[in-house]
């Protein structure tokens, strides 16, 4: 599939993008080779080729987590030390107001 002028000024309006003569043909250019390198590739055999995942074998390489009792202890002081509290849950001030 060659792209032609009247969808390439399609794509030039959905993108909201100003194009004068000169860079519009370059782009047309551009795009008809894009897409005959996708042509070409649709023409390569991969009957007996099997699929790959991008590497080797999947390991995962983030450590275990682990408890942290001097950073459950900090988060206990900031919890006391906060100014307000309802509930159980720190109160803070609203962010979005109501202007009726």
């Amino acid at each position: 599939m060659l792209i032609n002028k009247k969808t390439l000024e399609h794509l030039v309006e959905l993108s909201r993008i100003e194009l004068d003569k000169k860079s519009e043909e370059k782009l047309l250019g551009d795009l008809q080779k894009i897409l005959g390198h996708f042509e070409e590739l649709e023409g390569v055999d991969t009957e007996n080729v099997e699929p790959i995942a991008g590497g080797t074998e999947l390991k995962n390489v983030f450590r275990e987590d682990e408890s942290n009792v001097s950073c459950q202890m900090s988060n206990v002081k900031i919890v006391e030390a906060f100014p307000e509290k309802e509930n159980g849950f720190l109160k803070v001030p609203p962010i979005f107001q109501n202007n009726e």
